[in-house]
């Protein structure tokens, strides 16, 4: 099928910004969702299967409505993912969400269930998010984290993980304590280095006002005043999880996230994020956020992987 369309009004710094530099757009577009586009100004000609060549014409006529400034990256990659799936493409749309202060000041929720998570953390004491990798569960609670801080709104920020080696027998681990579970936070360390600078980021650290805590060293503690995260909480035991929830003390928030598909506990140990999640949907200042490989904002490869190991393990079940 063929599809020809005159953008119209003309404008050449939309038409610019739709075809990207050195028609990157397109060539991705024609990858993506096999088809042939050619262009002559405002002329576009869309080849391929019928369905593909719709889809690739609507996407194209989305994103030069939205063009009159250069076209982010991750927005052209969410759009085009969504013209895959056969999904219109949505405009960005920053209303109704809040607004984070960190060095990031274009940092926004880019799907809806990014959206609606930011929401969760702001409205509820406890925040659950459970989804595949990439989908921004731990970038965006660490940053709620720091935009707390900035205002405030609390006195500390404190990052916990459960120190599980990832099907792997990593040995003995030489150094002090820091030093040894150094590998098991970096994530951590890297999302906190990205919102707010590595100098920063090293201040807060001196004063205390960070922290990056195992999750075996949170009994007995009561965390008032804090910003308080679990990160890869897919691997934690019932017990461990219900100890750490139950730190949470006055002024407090608590971010939960992980992963439910990746879970490197002993076999027969059962996972504490997916008890939480059904011990927990009906208590009242709980939010549970479920994230699919549509909300996924890495490569486009990411989504796919995704996708793919989960039809795997339907077919298996």
């Amino acid at each position: 099928m063929i599809l020809r369309h005159e953008f119209l009004p003309l404008d050449n710094t939309r038409l610019a910004h739709l075809c990207g530099s050195m028609d990157g757009h397109l060539r991705d577009i024609e990858s993506v969702l096999h088809v042939s586009i050619s262009r002559r100004n405002e002329f576009f000609r869309v080849e391929g299967a019928k369905l593909a060549a719709e889809r690739a014409m609507g996407l194209l006529q989305a994103l030069y409505e939205h063009a009159d400034e250069p076209i982010p990256h991750e927005d052209f990659q969410l759009a085009l993912m969504a013209a895959e799936r056969g999904q219109p493409p949505k405009p960005r749309d920053d209303s109704g969400t809040p607004v984070l202060r960190t060095r990031r000041a274009d940092l926004i929720g880019r799907t809806d269930n990014q959206r609606l998570y930011l929401n969760n953390i702001h409205d509820h004491d406890i925040t659950i998010g459970i989804g595949p990798a990439g989908t921004g569960k731990t970038f965006l609670a660490v940053a709620c984290a720091v935009d707390a801080l900035e205002r405030s709104a609390v006195q500390r920020i404190i990052l916990s993980r459960p120190a599980v080696e990832a099907g792997e027998r990593l040995g003995f681990l030489p150094g002090d304590m820091t030093q040894k579970v150094d590998p098991y936070l970096r994530p951590l360390h890297d999302a906190l280095y990205d919102l707010m600078g590595f100098d920063k980021v090293s201040r807060a650290f001196e004063k205390g006002q960070i922290e990056i805590a195992p999750l075996a060293f949170m009994r007995g503690r009561t965390l008032n005043h804090a910003f308080v995260i679990l990160d890869e909480a897919q691997n934690t035991t019932r017990e461990q999880m219900k100890m750490f929830l139950t730190r949470l003390g006055f002024g407090s928030r608590c971010v939960v996230t992980g992963d439910v598909s990746q879970i490197d506990l002993p076999r027969g140990v059962d996972s504490g994020l997916i008890d939480a999640e059904r011990v927990l949907r009906r208590v009242r200042g709980v939010a549970i956020t479920r994230f699919t490989a549509a909300d996924v904002v890495r490569h486009p490869m990411v989504a796919r992987i995704v996708e793919a190991y989960d039809l795997a393990s339907s077919d298996r079940s």
